[in-house]
């Protein structure tokens, strides 16, 4: 693949980790606006050449990075604006809710172990106490006055552990007009409780809701699965995706009379993977309640399926030992045999991957993926019909850290894909320079590229928001 080089703008610093970057007009404006949406629950837009408050929700959000801890993946997770946004004010937000701190599922980390089959069929019970916290989901609108509202709450979901949330977790579907919901598997790793296949969980799905529709519900019930949801709720839902780990949101890129979804999946040990896909056929969430309650089999055709937790990516999820003969070398072993077994022909094959470890001279080895991006432009040529990623931070990175920005292409064909490395020429100096988030504006000719200083959401005000230009 061509190999490219970009330039990055800055545009403003010195804010707190963002975790959504996009673009809106406001009601009554003229001008598309960049939103930058910060973990800790702020609200920012740049207007005339400085950055504005929209809305600061931080008295709202959980408190991040206790326990002395100081990274965290709770925090205002989502932000997205409806369609109508300029006539009718509405957007929607997905966050960790303050006062909700729980002691999590499980008293100490989680690893499974192939020859304990205890350790692969794990329950998540007691789960009104043994969980960690709860996301909410809700609408609000930008009142006449200027000032946001909050309208009403659309789900309320219990976590069973602090991380896999997802993040830039909110879009509308430019297909459907309904609001897309990606959540995580719930966290810890290998997913524990394997919620990320259950139909009934909420955890580990994308998730399409209808917010043209009321279900007259002010406050709805804390929830971990489809079935404890009210019946005016299920009939706002329905599943895309199911089998994901992590995720750092969906973006849709047009596609003759359709549209190609990407969506990409964070890894556990081995690669980062990063998924295409037009066609898919989502399912009711009153049809699965339905099947569940009737204990019929409905069938997933069309369903979208990642494959995790029994496929991490292209490959089998597996555990990384030390060789007890030899400690120069990893002994592999499958996770999940049956898992991998039962899903290799179901399971959506990545368009592209790259590994934790990578040692050709062209490539990098990455440590989580932050985002993906289609880009339509024209100012950067190659770059133009692509779709464009970055990692937080390359593992061969030194003596400062630095993330990667890297891109691939859809083949004709469908089939997998590589990637070529994208080059920057700009000089971040001695600090740390994560690459925490990826954002386009509304028609995809701009991206955008959240930088941080640490990984660590305790250490406020070390962000950058850049424009990646020729």
């Amino acid at each position: 693949m061509k190999k490219i080089k970009v330039g990055l703008q800055p545009i403003v610093s010195k804010i707190n980790l963002p975790t959504v970057l996009k673009t809106a007009i406001l009601p009554g404006d003229s001008k598309e606006r960049l939103f930058i949406a910060t973990q800790v629950g702020e609200i920012f837009y740049i207007g005339n050449g400085e950055i504005r408050t929209f809305l600061d929700i931080r008295g709202r959000v959980l408190e991040l990075g206790v326990s002395g801890r100081g990274y965290d993946e709770r925090g205002l997770l989502g932000l997205a604006f409806h369609p109508e946004f300029y006539s009718n004010g509405l957007f929607y937000l997905h966050y960790s809710e303050a006062g909700t701190q729980g002691p999590g599922a499980l008293s100490q980390s989680f690893e499974p172990d192939p020859c304990d089959p205890s350790t692969l069929n794990l329950k998540w019970s007691n789960r009104e106490k043994q969980y960690d916290h709860i996301n909410t989901v809700e609408e609000w609108i930008l009142q006449s006055n200027g000032k946001p509202k909050k309208r009403r709450t659309l789900v309320n979901v219990r976590r069973p552990f602090y991380n896999h949330n997802g993040f830039n977790s909110l879009n509308f579907s430019p297909e459907t007009g309904k609001l897309v919901l990606t959540t995580g598997d719930g966290g810890s790793g290998y997913d524990p409780f394997n919620l990320s296949q259950d139909d009934l969980e909420i955890a580990g799905k994308i998730i399409e809701i209808d917010v043209s529709r009321n279900t007259h519900i002010d406050t709805p019930p804390i929830v971990t699965r489809f079935n404890e949801l009210p019946a005016s709720i299920q009939e706002t839902l329905t599943v895309m995706a199911k089998g994901v780990r992590n995720i750092p949101g969906i973006s849709f890129q047009r596609f003759y009379n359709g549209y190609i979804k990407y969506a990409g999946n964070v890894g556990q040990d081995l690669v980062e993977s990063i998924f295409s896909f037009v066609h898919y056929k989502p399912i009711p969430v009153t049809q699965l309640v339905r099947a569940s309650h009737m204990n019929t089999y409905i069938g997933n055709k069309g369903l979208i399926n990642f494959g995790w937790r029994g496929w991490e990516g292209a490959f089998p999820s597996a555990i990384v030992r030390n060789c007890t003969s030899n400690p120069d070398l990893d002994e592999n072993i499958i996770a999940f045999y049956n898992e991998a077994v039962t899903l290799s022909g179901s399971r959506l094959q990545p368009l592209t991957s790259y590994f934790h470890s990578d040692t050709r001279p062209d490539k990098f080895g990455g440590t989580a993926l932050t985002g993906v991006q289609p880009y339509m432009g024209n100012r950067i040529p190659g770059l133009t019909g692509s779709v464009v990623f970055t990692d937080l931070a390359q593992k061969d990175s030194s003596p400062q850290v630095r993330g990667a920005l890297a891109y691939t292409n859809v083949r004709p064909s469908g089939k997998q894909n590589d990637f070529s490395v994208i080059e920057t020429d700009y000089e971040f100096g001695s600090q740390s320079a994560y690459y925490v988030n990826l954002g386009a504006n509304l028609n995809q000719t701009r991206l955008y590229l959240g930088v941080y200083g640490s990984t660590k959401v305790t250490d406020f005000n070390q962000g950058t928001i850049f424009e990646i230009v020729p």
